[in-house]
C-alpha cells in the first residue's frame, strides 16, 4: 500500500471554517450552490444569458422608439402598426443573423487556434510543454505539480488540444455556444421584446395607445433588469431602475426627435 495522503490543513486553507462545524446538511448546501453555479456558467459560456439580455432589451427599446417617432410625428395608427411590424421582423432578423455570424466566427477563430497549436506541438512539444507548466505556475502550481500537470494534459486520450489553449490562452471552441441555438434564441427574443410596445396599437390609438405602449414596456424593463439583477448577485432594485432609466431616455429623445421631424415635414 502506498503511503497516505495527509488531511488538508483547514486553518491555512480555509481560516474562517470551523470544522466542528461540519454537516451533511452544510455539505448538501454547498454542492447545491456548486450545481447552480455550473449551470450559470453553462448558460454564460453558450451564450444564452447574453443573448436572452440583448434580445429582450433590445426589442423593447427599439421597437418602442420607432413607435414613439412615428407617433410623435402624428402618424395615422395604421401607420404605427406597420412601422411596429416592421421592426419586429427587421430587428429579429438583423438580431439573429448578427449572433449567427459572430459565434460562427468565434468558433472558426477559435479552431484556427487549435490548428495552430497542434502546429506548434508539431514543431517543438517541449516548447509547448514549457509555455503550459509555465502558465499553471502563474495559477499558484508548484514547478513539479506544474510539470506533471502540464504531461497529464497533452498526453489526454480527448481534448487535449481544446484543454491546452484554454489554459494558455482561456478560450475554447466551445465557449461561444452554437450559433443556430444562439440565433434563434436572439430572433424570438427579440420578437418578444419588440412585441411588447406594439400590442397596445391593436387596442386603441392616439394617446391611450402611447400612453400604454410607454406603461408596458416600462414594466417589461423593470421585469428583465430585476431578474437580470437577481442572477447576478447585485441587487434586482438597482438594475431594474437602471433598465427603466435606460428605456425612458432613449424614449423622450425618440419621441421629442419624432415631433421635430414631423413639424419639419409638415
Amino acid at each position: 500500500m502506498g503511503t497516505p495522503v495527509p488531511g488538508p490543513d483547514w486553518a491555512v486553507l480555509a481560516p474562517d471554517w470551523d470544522p466542528a462545524e461540519h454537516s451533511a446538511e452544510l455539505d448538501a448546501r454547498a454542492e447545491e450552490e456548486l450545481e447552480a453555479i455550473g449551470r450559470t456558467a453553462e448558460r454564460v459560456a453558450g451564450g444564452s444569458i447574453r443573448a436572452a439580455v440583448l434580445g429582450v432589451n433590445d426589442g423593447l427599446v427599439t421597437n418602442l422608439c420607432m413607435i414613439l417617432g412615428v407617433a410623435g410625428a402624428s402618424a395615422s395608427a395604421a401607420t404605427i402598426r406597420l412601422t411596429g411590424l416592421a421592426g419586429l421582423v427587421a430587428g429579429a432578423l438583423s438580431m439573429a443573423a448578427g449572433e449567427w455570424v459572430s459565434v460562427r466566427s468565434q468558433r472558426e477563430v477559435a479552431h484556427g487556434m487549435e490548428d495552430a497549436l497542434q502546429r506548434a506541438w508539431t514543431l517543438s512539444p517541449p516548447v509547448v510543454l514549457t509555455r503550459l507548466a509555465r502558465r499553471m505556475r502563474e495559477r499558484g502550481l508548484d514547478r513539479v505539480t506544474a510539470v506533471r500537470a502540464s504531461r497529464g494534459v497533452v498526453s489526454a486520450p480527448r481534448g487535449a488540444r481544446e484543454t491546452s489553449l484554454r489554459i494558455l490562452y482561456g478560450v475554447g471552441a466551445e465557449d461561444a455556444g452554437s450559433p443556430v441555438v444562439v440565433a434563434v434564441s436572439s430572433f424570438l427574443l427579440f420578437a418578444l421584446g419588440a412585441l411588447v410596445p406594439l400590442l397596445p396599437w391593436f387596442i386603441t390609438d392616439g394617446g391611450p395607445a402611447v400612453t400604454a405602449s410607454l406603461v408596458v414596456t416600462a414594466l417589461a424593463s423593470l421585469a428583465v433588469g430585476g431578474l437580470l439583477g437577481r442572477g447576478s448577485g447585485r441587487g434586482a432594485l438597482r438594475s431594474a431602475l437602471r433598465q427603466l432609466l435606460i428605456v425612458a431616455g432613449a424614449s423622450a429623445v425618440t419621441f421629442g426627435l419624432g415631433r421635430l421631424a414631423g413639424g419639419a415635414v409638415l
